[in-house]
């Protein structure tokens, strides 16, 4: 690149013309403070879609209707989206990783938590808490110790229930959790339709589904530990955050090995591998992230534009507003600028690969029916998709080699590196 301007520095000074200015690469110290300023805009815009989703829950159990239900249930939904862009800074940041699993962890045993219908079965030989029914139960055991549950509390939640026994699918926390609370059991399989629980599962003068006050604490106590989670994580990318402090303090490369590593695993071993082409492999509409409000096509498409806002360094917030400046886009510029034309490309392809499910999910059917097996069509288009991811992080490695970098290693995954081992659906 270099050495192209100076030919054309050279050529253009002998016939006598003005050559252009080259900008400088930006330093690796602003680049990070782009990433930093980024994710501090990202997850302050989730903590307020947060709060406004526990004004929607408040008022839907003040009034629990069809209508204050589904006011609750688009509060969700959006609040999904901020977030799922902060999901490109997991991998990278050990802080983001070691908490993210409060916030957003799935697939889950929803029988922990409350009724579900008989197909779900009574009990598992790998999880003693699967139908364990905690807003049913005022007592529980949990390897072989009662667990008084009279009063469902955060410290009950978080620290008693969730991943309880060191089993990851005991989601007790987070979106997820909320997410049930609200729609119930998708129990349509890969056919037509979401979760459908009746807003009357909370009304306690007429109560369906039984326990309805304990339903409404649950309810409000996981949502206010959402919003406890996601003010602490916003908090440590603040100016003097201790993710900031982390980043800066590993030195430029550890840096810049963390970002290309988030963007690299999200991209590849989780989304493209654990998150769709698992799912697609068995069929199971069980494997659909946000399997309960069949919201998944949204939540996979907005991990993608989280990418695209680290690569590129530059994020639309809720507002209206922009957070921009140097970016990583702007490092492997100035030292390939194919390589780094390639990387947008691939980028675009995926969200536009993703939009197209996000389009067949708003005309056509929903995301566990594409997965399904049989469907032709809906197969091709999230297997499209994962193809895009795919060659997505192939261009990143490049990018990596780029500048240089050595030792980024990206999450794998047995659906795309050892198909063999993953267990089919009979």
């Amino acid at each position: 690149m270099r050495l192209l301007y100076l030919a054309l520095f050279l050529a253009l000074s002998l016939a006598g013309g003005t050559p252009p200015v080259l900008a400088a690469a930006p330093s690796v110290k602003t680049v990070v403070e782009t990433y930093a300023n980024i994710a501090e805009a990202t997850y302050a815009d989730t903590l307020a879609a947060a709060v406004k989703l526990r004004t929607s829950i408040q008022a839907f159990l003040a009034k629990p209707n069809a209508e204050t239900l589904d006011a609750a249930r688009k509060a969700w939904r959006a609040a999904r989206i901020p977030y799922m862009q902060t999901e490109a800074y997991r991998f990278g940041n050990k802080i983001v990783d070691d908490w993210e699993k409060q916030v957003n962890a799935w697939p889950l045993d929803e029988g922990l938590i409350d009724y579900v219908a008989g197909e779900y079965g009574s009990d598992s030989p790998e999880n003693e808490l699967y139908a364990a029914n905690v807003i049913a139960n005022k007592s529980i055991k949990i390897a072989g110790r009662t667990v008084d549950a009279s009063r469902i509390t955060k410290s009950l939640l978080s620290k008693t229930l969730h991943e309880a026994g060191g089993i990851e699918a005991n989601v007790a926390t987070g979106y997820h959790a909320i997410e049930f609370l609200l729609w119930g059991q998708d129990l349509n399989g890969t056919g037509p339709g979401a979760g459908n629980r009746p807003a009357t599962d909370y009304d306690l003068k007429a109560c369906t589904g039984g326990n309805c006050d304990r339903r409404a604490q649950y309810l409000r106590v996981v949502t206010d530990l959402l919003i406890e989670d996601l003010t602490w994580m916003a908090n440590q990318w603040k100016k003097t955050g201790s993710a900031r402090a982390a980043l800066v303090k590993g030195g430029n490369a550890a840096a810049l090995i963390a970002i290309f590593t988030g963007l690299g695993s999200l991209s590849y071993g989780e989304l493209a591998g654990e998150r769709m082409k698992l799912g697609l492999m068995i069929h199971d509409p069980e494997e659909e992230h946000d399997c309960f409000s069949d919201n998944t096509h949204n939540s996979h498409y907005y991990d993608a534009i989280g990418m695209r806002n680290v690569y590129l360094g530059r994020y639309t917030r809720g507002d209206g507003s922009v957070v921009s400046g140097a970016s990583v886009s702007d490092l492997v510029k100035d030292k390939d600028n194919a390589a780094d034309q390639r990387v947008r490309a691939a980028l675009d392809l995926s969200i536009e690969r993703l939009g197209d499910i996000v389009k067949r999910a708003e005309t056509t059917e929903a995301y566990d029916q594409m997965i399904g097996e049989g469907n032709a069509k809906g197969n091709a288009v999230v297997e499209k998709a994962i193809e895009a991811l795919i060659a997505q992080a192939k261009e990143l490695e490049r990018a990596i080699a780029v500048l240089g970098l050595q030792n980024v290693a990206f999450e794998k995954s047995n659906s795309l590196d050892a198909p063999e081992k993953v267990g089919r659906k009979k």
